[in-house]
């Protein structure tokens, strides 16, 4: 049973009742209070000076610079992107409350017992390929060739490495022993079964390194070899895939670099789990790689959930600027990616040149990533010969469909400036082939700006917007008070669509006795309500005591309300004078009233 199918709406609502909001936030964001609130530089977008308020009283949070707002389940699940549901499951767990159980087949509970035990036996695995490292004579060796690659203790610490004892049966034997089940070690892939009975170890003699999924569950391992004396064998051995291990969807290091890929702003994509480690133990931390296939769409989806740049970095060999170009190919299938390449010096990769150059000539490195169309078009030309008519045709057929791929017209025409100077051609010519190629084809081009981590918006605020988040605050806190409101402001004639309909729900849930607990009611609404109803109850309205500010926000809005409705009347009285039509007196009438109350208020 998914947890998405056991959350409902009450559930959601204890665990929101018991989670204490400024300690969770507190987790991801250092805050301090002043008042009733408490204040930090928000997570979602880049700022030094905090615009991020948490209102522990009644749960919410909202950043008055990029307009996120919701309650704790929603910072979750902005924050780490996962569903709401999983939010929800992520605090509840975190409190010790447990998830309800709905009624599910046999087989529904064995297939996740069988899940469980499957989880189970590989982190006993990790255990006991770390402990082999770290506390046996085994792992001697497996010390001595990390720090032959400049991995400390705290790196050895931070990923669990591990090392494979140079035994047959080690691990089999042991586990066996414990009362793990035989059939449990060969699905894992830890084991293999021996044609005359009972098990051999998968991994053996090899720097073990466990491969973690995005909650940090490991679900199976890279051995690397070591000694040169292994050298006939695989570089690295890598787990099978099972019903917890796709390479397809995962990737190395995710786990630990997520965050620090959104604070980056990018991903740095690698080749090898070795890559990774080093880097990141050089401090740069937003990195992951593929594991041991094609980097494919649903890891480059992974990543632009975190940042929409992707920086690739592969080693300069062949074999690697191939990779890289497949990538590219990828992710610039992604609408609103960001790719650039690292170019690595000296035929080196990041591990090695971390190594022989440091992590500050590494960082320079990456800064210097070009454009993804930049790097195309230099690996289109490398190796060809284009003093040869024919080659330069043959470079140009290759590089017409990169820049078609190109949308933003500006880009697009510097691009076709540089291909032609890299090729020798008129830049006039280039262009034109170009929009032959393309005719018809896009319909013309249409600029489609890069995407961004979440913007700081800067949206127009006037002070019927700020009257009509008073009036939501007052609704919020005393239900009875929309009644009043509705007698002086019909909810059609509130002058924001948003607030309007945030009032109209509140009305709704009045009207059927719900409730109202929790911004999230009001998801179905759009995001826009979510956050304007968390800007309300979060705003503060000073020292003036909040009925006594709703008062006077009701008067400015009942006066707009009176406008619209003085206009109104004054234009049919005077269509109807003109036309010679009765009425037109009692129109001018009710205008004039209308006129009056407007000058009392």
């Amino acid at each position: 049973m998914s947890e998405r199918g056991m959350i409902s709406k009450e559930f959601a609502e204890k665990v929101r009742a018991s989670a204490d909001i400024v300690k969770i936030i507190s987790g991801y964001v250092s805050l301090k209070r002043k008042g009733d609130r408490y204040w930090g530089c928000c997570p979602f977008h880049n700022e030094k000076t905090p615009s991020f308020s948490v209102k522990p009283d009644d749960g919410f949070f909202y950043c008055f610079g990029c307009h996120a707002g919701g309650n704790v389940f929603k910072f979750i699940s902005m924050h780490e992107n996962v569903p709401y549901y999983e939010a929800v499951a992520r605090v509840a767990e975190e409190l010790n409350i447990p998830l309800p159980r709905k009624e599910q087949t046999p087989a529904q509970i064995a297939r996740e017992k069988h899940i469980d035990e499957l989880r189970q036996v590989n982190q006993l695995a990790g255990n006991f390929f770390h402990n082999c490292l770290t506390m046996t004579v085994y792992g001697k060796k497996g010390l001595a060739y990390f720090r032959q690659r400049g991995i400390d203790e705290e790196t050895i610490k931070e990923f669990s490495l591990g090392f494979a004892p140079d035994a047959w049966d080690k691990l089999s034997s042991a586990f066996v022993q414990r009362g793990i089940a035989p059939e449990l070690l060969v699905e894992c892939d830890l084991a293999r079964q021996r044609q005359e009975g009972g098990l051999y170890d998968r991994f053996r003699n090899r720097v073990m390194i466990p491969i973690r999924d995005d909650r940090g569950r490991i679900v199976g391992f890279g051995g690397r070899i070591i000694e040169a004396s292994a050298r006939e064998q695989a570089k690295y051995l890598n787990s099978r895939e099972t019903v917890l291990f796709n390479k397809r969807r995962l990737l190395f290091g995710l786990d630990k670099a997520y965050r620090h890929i959104e604070k980056a702003g990018f991903s740095l994509v690698v080749e090898g789990y070795m890559d990774v480690i080093s880097v990141y133990a050089a401090g740069i931390k937003n990195v992951v790689a593929s594991l041991g296939t094609a980097f494919t769409r649903e890891q480059c989806r992974k990543l632009l959930r975190y940042a929409p740049e992707i920086y690739f970095c592969y080693d300069s060999d062949a074999a690697g600027q191939n990779a890289i170009f497949r990538a590219i190919d990828v992710a610039s299938e992604m609408e609103n990616a960001v790719i650039r390449v690292v170019q690595m010096p000296d035929g080196k990769d990041p591990d090695e040149f971390i190594r022989k150059h440091g992590a500050d000539a590494f960082r320079q490195v990456v800064r210097g990533a070009v454009p993804m169309v930049e790097f195309q078009l230099q690996y289109i030309v490398k190796d060809m010969d284009l003093n040869s008519l024919e080659s330069r045709l043959q470079a140009m057929a290759r590089i017409l469909p990169v820049l078609s791929g190109v949308r933003n017209l500006v880009q697009r025409n510097a691009y076709v400036a540089r291909a032609a100077q890299i090729l020798g051609v008129a830049e006039s010519e280039l262009s034109n082939e170009l929009e032959r190629q393309n005719r018809g084809r896009y319909g013309g081009y249409q600029s489609q700006p890069a995407g961004s981590a979440r913007p700081v918006l800067r949206r127009a605020d006037d002070a019927l917007r700020r009257a009509g988040r008073v009036v939501i605050r007052a609704v919020w806190q005393e239900p009875v008070t929309l009644e009043h409101f509705v007698s002086m402001v019909p909810l059609d004639a509130v002058p924001d669509e948003v607030q309007a309909a945030v009032l109209r729900q509140m009305a709704l849930f009045i009207r059927q006795g719900e409730r109202l607990t929790d911004v999230m009611q009001f998801a179905s609404l759009g995001e826009q309500a979510v956050e304007e109803l968390s800007r309300a109850l979060v705003e503060e309205q000073g020292q003036q005591d909040l009925m006594e500010l709703y008062g006077d926000c009701v008067k400015l809005l009942r006066k707009n309300y009176l406008h619209g409705q003085f206009e109104l009347h004054r234009l049919k009285a005077d269509r109807l004078s003109r036309e010679g039509m009765s009425g037109y007196l009692e129109e001018l009438a009710l205008s004039q009233k209308i006129k009056n109350e407007m000058d009392e208020l």
